[in-house]
């Protein structure tokens, strides 16, 4: 790999959907039989929902007098019953095969049951930190999940790099205090400046004699 770009970082912590795994089809087809359920507009909904917790989302559209909580259970459940068309993010089993198994995390939106099913369904490892939507009190774009992950691992936020790909998870890593990187092609506007890979592919990390993860990117560009 030619590098483009080189960061240093004591951890990497990796949001799941859209960043390790591909679960655009089930997510797709879960938000559209809610919308045709309740009536409501589907493209609305999935323009927002990415990176955010189902119930949050469940919340802000769900018309009055509709049980939110049940419409959220049923959607969970619906998810975790679905993998139809779930594949790893290109890069991404290689790079966490690559990675001693304490330095990384995963830090998702998703419950932890959805995560692990949809990591399974992805033939991606199981992380030994797991931070999911059972585990904080607030979503994304709160930075709640990122500062439980470095705490738990023992680094300070500022020493960890965060892969995203939506920009209600990246605001959350900015607000962490950590080193924001995008991947995939979401813009807008806390992406300026910010390290981009289309993929993670484009990635590789190795450990330094002093134990410092030196994380390489190719192909990589800032944007404005």
């Amino acid at each position: 790999m030619t590098a483009g770009a080189e960061l240093t970082a004591e951890s990497l912590l990796f949001d799941m959907d859209g960043t390790l795994v591909d679960s655009t089809p089930v997510v797709e087809r879960t938000w559209r039989r809610f919308a045709r359920r309740l009536g409501l507009d589907a493209e609305e909904i999935l323009a927002t929902a990415h990176g955010r917790r189902t119930g949050e989302t469940v919340a802000r559209f769900v018309p009055a007098g509709v049980d939110a909580e049940a419409e959220t259970a049923r959607l969970v459940a619906e998810e975790i019953a679905d993998t139809e068309g779930i594949v790893a993010v290109p890069g991404a089993r290689e790079l966490l095969a690559s990675l001693p198994k304490d330095r990384w995390a995963v830090v998702t939106s998703a419950s932890r049951e959805l995560a692990i099913r949809r990591m399974g369904a992805a033939g991606l490892p199981l992380p030994r930190l797991l931070v999911s939507a059972d585990d904080v009190t607030r979503g994304k774009p709160d930075p709640e999940g990122y500062l439980t992950a470095a705490r738990r691992l023992r680094v300070r936020p500022g020493a960890t790099l965060v892969f995203e790909d939506a920009e209600a998870g990246l605001l959350a890593a900015a607000a962490s205090g950590a080193t924001p990187v995008v991947v995939g092609g979401h813009t807008g506007p806390s992406t300026g400046g910010l390290i981009r890979v289309s993929d993670l592919r484009e990635v590789s990390a190795t450990v330094t004699p002093r134990g410092i993860l030196r994380v390489s990117f190719a192909l990589t560009r800032a944007m404005s």
